[in-house]
């Protein structure tokens, strides 16, 4: 069993009270827009850590991480993209790979818009943590916390950490 922490949309923000959830993770996922490569030595330096960059990332995110992350932990096949899309609206880039070759869990970030959702064609959870940094469109900063047992995903939580301003 282990116990994920999802973030995505930092965009260069991380304050204490993310670093205390992120203590309680045996995994910390971020789903890309990280900003600065020092959000992801902070987190490195308390748990394992399994990152994409997304758009806004420079070179030296881009050197450490990839664009995609494909990953099985425990019994769930986990894909990890920064510009994803949703059920029935997946992103051009890989709306046929993940028709061909689903995940179990397919994670993206990008819209700053908190989202989980069962896409019953492809059997597959989608969930997009939403932001939790403080620039962008997003009103309240969240994160997702949940635990993966085998095959199964479950005890998920939403995390809300304050208003964005």
């Amino acid at each position: 069993m282990k116990k994920i922490l999802l973030l995505s949309d930092t965009h260069s923000f991380m304050d204490d009270k993310m670093l205390n959830y992120c203590r309680q993770a045996d995994e910390v996922w971020h789903a890309g827009d990280i900003g600065n490569i020092k959000i992801t030595d902070k987190i490195k330096n308390i748990t394992k850590l399994r990152a994409v960059y997304g758009n806004i990332d420079d070179f030296t995110i881009r050197n450490d991480f990839l664009l995609d992350q494909r990953f099985t932990l425990e019994n769930v096949k986990v894909w990890m993209t920064h510009i994803g899309g949703y059920p029935n609206r997946y992103d051009y880039r890989i709306k046929n790979e993940i028709k061909n070759n689903p995940p179990d869990l397919f994670i993206s970030g990008h819209s700053h818009i908190l989202k989980v959702q069962f896409d019953k064609k492809l059997n597959l959870l989608h969930m997009n943590p939403g932001a939790s940094g403080k620039y962008g469109v997003h009103n309240i900063r969240t994160m997702l916390r949940f635990e993966i047992d085998n095959s199964d995903i479950r005890k998920l939580e939403i995390i809300e950490l304050e208003k964005r301003i």
